[in-house]
């Protein structure tokens, strides 16, 4: 059987620090909370770490500085089997996440943009030497790296040109830009990937997404499941019921298990439903690849999960 080939993913790595639960914000006082631990973020390290941990070979294409967050980060990266040789260090901090989690699982990230803003001030090359034992390129962060904006779309068709497919998964626009920032980026997609929230915001329906360029629009609908559309029609995936503890970084790993299952050779139906199972995995503990399973056992525990 021929070796798998694996995902090379670009975006942000960052140390989290995650604070549970929070109900709410009242200055000048103190709130006893349960946990407050240090994990490994940003959407570029959860879904390198997921595809990992699905035993997809994974090549992380990001920036830290040279400090102790950006060792933890490489620390974690490395151990969790990631390939992290395109992964800089450059003069400057590390880019870190504060995340309150209320008892129901929500989150609110307050975050320090690093050295990963400057790091992808210009288009992204694929060299030989980078696409090796390489099959396809996910851009998991692009709202959370305002440099790379204009840059994006360009990254994404020398990625096609170089041999690989590719994968975007928008995430939050903190600076409301949505649409404007994302369109040039149509084209160069085989999947786009957005949860409700965000997709509400870019405001096209899924024909218009898929009628600009988009080859498959997956679309994330949290306890619901997920939407799969594309020029043929929409199919939908039920979730999976599990008790909610953290959904910090579930999305992430949604994706790297739809990304897994097509790599494989399974249906966009398939991978849907194998997605809604690492996204209901991740969700029952705190941190966002700490509950997940590798492959095997993720295909072991649909069988009997409930929907």
């Amino acid at each position: 059987m021929a070796e798998m080939k694996g995902v090379l993913v670009s975006g942000a790595v960052i140390a989290d620090t995650l604070v549970r639960p929070v109900e709410s914000l009242q200055w000048g006082t103190t709130v006893i909370v349960e946990t407050v631990e240090q994990h490994i973020g940003g959407n570029a390290s959860n879904t390198s770490i997921a595809l990992a941990k699905l035993g997809v070979p994974v090549r992380a294409m990001a920036a830290v500085g040279p400090d102790e967050s950006g060792r933890f980060v490489l620390d974690k990266l490395t151990r969790a089997g990631v390939d992290t040789s395109a992964v800089r260090t450059i003069d400057g901090a590390s880019a870190a996440t504060v995340g309150l989690i209320n008892a129901a699982g929500n989150r609110l990230f307050f975050h320090r943009p690093g050295v990963d803003g400057p790091a992808f001030a210009a288009p992204l090359d694929f060299p030989p030497s980078l696409t090796g034992g390489m099959a396809h390129y996910h851009l998991a962060s692009l709202f959370i790296l305002p440099d790379f904006r204009p840059h994006a779309a360009e990254t994404l068709a020398r990625a096609r040109a170089a041999g690989l497919t590719t994968s975007l998964d928008t995430n939050w626009d903190p600076c409301g830009e949505w649409l404007r920032a994302l369109a040039p980026c149509f084209p160069g997609l085989d999947f786009l990937f957005m949860n409700e929230d965000e997709a509400r915001m870019v405001s096209e329906s899924p024909a218009a997404l898929i009628g600009r360029g988009v080859r498959t629009f997956v679309l994330k609908l949290g306890p619901r499941g997920c939407a799969i559309y594309t020029s043929e029609g929409e199919t939908l995936v039920p979730a999976f019921e599990v008790p909610v503890q953290d959904t910090t970084g579930a999305g992430d790993c949604f994706v790297a298990g739809f990304l897994a299952a097509w790599l494989r050779g399974a249906t966009l139906e398939e991978a849907g439903r194998f997605a809604n199972a690492v996204g209901a995995l991740s969700v029952q503990r705190v941190g966002a690849t700490a509950g997940l399973l590798t492959y095997e056992e993720a295909l072991a525990w649909m069988r009997s999960a409930r929907r």
